[in-house]
């Protein structure tokens, strides 16, 4: 099969196709015909050595969600050939990245594809939509309690806010203003535009601070202040701030997700309802990966890449 993946850190020329023999699925396992691997900053934090490989060897394949088809089941798999499947992967685990032309899948990894969604689509979900997820789940809120995503417009902030929504939190998003329209689209009560005075802002707005913080675009300290005393902050690098007026630190870790078909398939029928709307997505054929890292590196996009095979 071809993969794409790198043999040495550094920057995206290192990515490269490289021809590994086809994988089979063991017992209670399949095996996806991807068609496409969606890419994400994580991809390009693995592929300059900031996330490591743990006892990987090279080529190491990045990627950390997929669709595609099943093409073959391992022994006693509860899924049939030719279901069309989405699902997060671990780049550097035993089931490898997503990067490839085939990859296994345990049978509690995965979840079928929404209805009227394209696979190029469905590629952008797991990973991000599980991060989302366990971030809500993290914080623990009720309904109408406030909640801050900072990088409202970003990847795992806009599904996020619609996903908050979806639970009745009132949430307020920071964005550059051209994604005002899209962060109000999503249903945020209250966008405000992006600085490092964020939380003063915030204050200013709410007054006594608000409930929880979700740090996607990584403020780190700088908007711990719009937190009520005994709020939750929830970092996405396992940043944790001092510990004062009994804030609540917690750091998101999705490799924990890898096995949550349940929430897998809640996302699903999220989508499938109309609460959950997915970006559109530009598909690079595999063969461009490096020109898809660029991409993600020089910032600001607003509809996904994926690769596809």
């Amino acid at each position: 099969m071809r993969a794409v993946g790198f043999t040495e850190f550094g920057g995206p020329e290192v990515l490269g196709v490289h021809d590994l023999p086809d994988p089979h699925p063991g017992a209670g396992e399949v095996r996806i015909r991807v068609r496409a691997a969606a890419a994400n900053p994580t991809d390009v934090a693995s592929r300059t050595g900031l996330l490591g490989v743990g006892t990987s060897r090279p080529p190491y394949i990045p990627g950390a969600e997929a669709a595609g088809v099943i093409d073959e089941v391992g022994a006693g798999s509860t899924w049939r050939i030719g279901e069309e499947v989405m699902t997060m992967a671990v780049p550097m685990s035993g089931h490898g990245g997503a990067y490839a032309e085939y990859l296994l899948a345990p049978d509690d990894s995965l979840a079928r594809v929404p209805a009227g969604t394209s696979l190029e689509q469905a590629a952008t979900l797991p990973m991000n939509g599980l991060t989302a997820l366990q971030i809500l789940e993290l914080m623990s809120l009720s309904p109408g309690e406030r909640l801050v995503v900072t990088g409202g417009a970003g990847v795992v902030g806009s599904l996020l806010v619609q996903l908050a929504r979806r639970r009745g939190l009132t949430v307020i998003a920071d964005a550059a203003p051209k994604d005002f329209p899209l962060l109000r689209s999503l249903g945020a009560d209250h966008v405000l535009e992006r600085g490092d005075d964020l939380a003063a802002r915030i204050r200013a707005v709410l007054g006594d601070g608000v409930d929880a913080v979700a740090d996607t675009a990584l403020l780190h300290e700088k908007v711990v202040p719009a937190l009520r005393d005994g709020g939750v902050f929830v970092s996405l690098r396992r940043w944790r701030g001092e510990p004062e007026r009994g804030i609540r630190h917690e750091a998101a870790w999705v490799p924990d997700e890898y096995r949550s078909p349940e929430k897998l398939d809640a996302l699903r029928e999220a989508v499938e309802d109309g609460g959950l709307v997915l970006r559109e997505a530009d598909a690079l054929p595999a063969e461009e990966a490096a020109r898809a890292h660029r991409l993600l590196e020089a910032g600001g996009l607003r509809r996904r890449i994926v690769l596809t095979f």
